[in-house]
């Protein structure tokens, strides 16, 4: 699996956007990954910034490839 900086350089060079590490966290939690909690994160249950839905196709597409 890619780890988080691979998965932004790929993104960034196909895309030519910065994806949010709390996107592909968000993602990859969707994915069915273990994601281990922020030690900032103040709700366990929720993310404070998901991943917009035009983006998500994109990140997974870094996470597989």
């Amino acid at each position: 699996m890619a780890t988080y900086k691979q998965i932004t350089e790929y993104v960034k060079a196909k895309y030519n956007y910065t994806p949010k590490p709390c996107w592909i966290a968000d993602v990859k939690e969707q994915m069915g990954f273990h994601v281990p909690y922020a030690h900032n994160r103040k709700d366990k249950k929720a993310r404070k910034h998901p991943c917009p839905k035009d983006k998500i196709e994109d990140i997974k597409e870094a996470i597989i490839q």
